[in-house]
């Protein structure tokens, strides 16, 4: 599984940078047009919105999961949803976890607590 959350971290920061970049170097750094276009219509508040909510609960739930398990550097993938976005927030999380969880099932403990590998 680490190979393919692997994999989906790279895609998950080319693909919406792929998009993003022509309309910022075309555009630059211009906050409000940003947010009015990507507000444009309905469809795109739609989608938007559900980006949002979708960069809330993964947040709660690497503070909450990481926690649980012990985990490390769980600023990195909360830094990667709100730079780059879900798509690479999440798949980075996963890999951290896997590598976590490889880890620690090899020296027996997370930090002092039996979590059962799902």
């Amino acid at each position: 599984m680490k190979y393919f959350y692997g994999v989906l971290c790279i895609l998950g920061f080319l693909l919406p940078y792929g998009a993003f970049m022509p309309w910022l170097l075309e555009n630059g750094p211009d906050l409000p047009r940003l947010l009015a276009e990507a507000f444009a219509g309905e469809i795109s508040a739609f989608a938007w919105l559900d980006v949002v909510v979708s960069a809330v609960v993964l947040t709660g739930f690497i503070f909450a999961e990481g926690q649980r398990l012990g985990m490390k550097f769980l600023w990195l993938p909360i830094l990667s949803v709100f730079t780059v976005g879900v798509s690479l927030g999440l798949p980075l999380f996963l890999l951290l976890r896997e590598l976590h969880v490889e880890k620690t099932s090899k020296t027996g403990a997370v930090s002092g607590k039996n979590v059962a590998r799902i």
